[in-house]
């Protein structure tokens, strides 16, 4: 069961069954947040076996053994083709004759790994990753969790690929490590633990921006609406715009109170799952994750199925992108045309990852089968299909410069403090607050 901050339950008659019309809901493709997503293929993969890397005494690798590693780090080609697709990240020598190839980080990469390092160790950072992470185990009951699914949100959490070590052995006042039985899987295991509960961190994102728009505190069982924001052409049925009007009305319920004694087929029940997922994804860094993360913490607090349907009911609060492999679950909220709105230092560092590896791509662009981009254009240059195709391949590049100079310009102001949304109508934006 989830830890209530109140003594008292919520009013009876809101313990109500589903109001939900029996309406299909249509998903529909973002181009934008696909975009969002699709730019950090590979990243997550990247970054990880830098880290493996940098782990190293040798700050090298057998490129044997990193083969073996393949499925650990999720790479969908060879472990020879992913290296050599990033050249300007990873590159290859052999020791001596009598050695196997190894893979070492490149120069460019050594150093932005040690201004990535600079920004972990900062005290701020550190303070803010601490603080996100106690609210995670705050959304369980218990205050805390499996150190196995701490895992599977600790790259979007921004925690180091150590952190136990790291950074949560200098927090003993928050965190413990203990070992204890799974109740799902009934096997021992080891969990990361809250000390204790932190009244002062039990304020929601919501909560927080009602608060800062109306200079006063949130009372219990406040009506607040969630921002909607529906891509172009995207249309609900009247039916089932009127049930997201009159549900966005429903009280508004804290993610860290316990609301499990509410009706699980009920509206107030829903909003409440809704309002645990807003809070999960406004705690990482690119309010963002894979929707498997998404669905075994549900399943670990005791939400069962419920993460899932209020995925699909909800389009206008959350988005699933097929990208990338896999699905990932995007908070619509925090972003603006696929450029997330609201800025973190880590999110900076890693889209200097991004611009480092599109490099790695233009080099091979430019020597396809090998053969050099001169001898290319003088080949195509003599037919009509040739001339187009050149012209496609120079627009190919000229739009990567563009998509990668717009993320720069992006995360040049890192450091400046999240800012308050702006309503945008013109890009399919509503907002609900009742």
């Amino acid at each position: 069961m989830m830890m209530s901050l109140y003594s008292t339950k919520l009013p009876h008659q809101l313990n109500q069954a589903r109001t939900f019309i029996a309406a299909r809901i249509k998903w529909a493709c973002d181009p934008y947040l696909d975009t969002a997503v699709s730019k950090e293929k590979d990243l997550k993969q990247v970054i990880s076996i830098k880290n493996q890397l940098i782990s190293s005494p040798s700050k090298s690798l057998p490129l044997s053994s990193l083969s073996l590693l393949k499925p650990y780090f999720n790479i969908s080609t060879t472990a020879l083709n992913f290296f050599h697709k990033y050249s300007t990240v990873f590159s290859q020598f052999q020791p001596s004759p009598s050695l196997p190839f190894h893979i070492k980080l490149t120069p460019q990469a050594i150093s932005l790994h040690k201004e990535e390092q600079l920004i972990l160790k900062s005290q701020p950072l550190r303070d803010d990753t601490i603080k996100r992470l106690a609210k995670l185990l705050m959304l369980s009951g218990a205050k805390r969790l499996p150190l196995h699914i701490v895992d599977r949100f600790k790259y979007d959490l921004g925690l180091p690929h150590d952190y136990i070590t790291a950074l949560l052995s200098d927090y003993p006042e928050y965190f413990n490590v203990c070992e204890d039985k799974d109740c799902l899987t009934n096997k021992d295991t080891f969990f990361l633990e809250l000390v204790s509960w932190k009244d002062e961190l039990a304020v929601s994102e919501m909560e927080k921006r009602v608060s800062l728009e109306d200079l006063r505190n949130v009372k219990r069982g406040e009506r607040i609406g969630f921002p909607l924001n529906f891509p172009n052409g995207f249309d609900l049925k009247k039916k089932v715009r009127d049930w997201v009007f009159e549900w966005q009305g429903l009280p508004y319920i804290s993610p860290y109170e316990n609301a499990f004694h509410l009706n699980p087929n009920g509206d107030q029940a829903e909003k409440w799952t809704v309002t645990v997922l807003h809070e999960l994804l406004w705690l990482l860094v690119s309010k963002k994750t894979e929707k498997e993360n998404v669905l075994q913490l549900g399943d670990y607090l005791g939400f069962g199925n419920r993460f899932n349907k209020a995925l699909v009911h909800h389009p206008g609060i959350f988005y699933v992108s097929n990208k990338i492999r896999t699905q990932t679950v995007v908070l619509r909220e925090a972003y603006r045309k696929g450029f997330l709105m609201h800025k973190h230092l880590l999110m900076g560092m890693r889209f200097r990852y991004i611009r480092l590896m599109s490099k790695a791509k233009k080099k091979r662009r430019k020597s396809v089968g090998g053969v050099s981009h001169s001898q290319l254009q003088r080949q195509v240059s003599s037919t009509k299909k040739g001339i187009e195709r050149k012209a496609k391949y120079k627009s190919r590049e000229e739009e990567e410069e563009r998509s990668n100079d717009s993320l720069e310009s992006e995360f040049e102001d890192v450091g400046s403090s999240d800012s308050n949304l702006e309503d945008a109508n013109s890009d399919g934006t509503m907002k609900m607050k009742m």
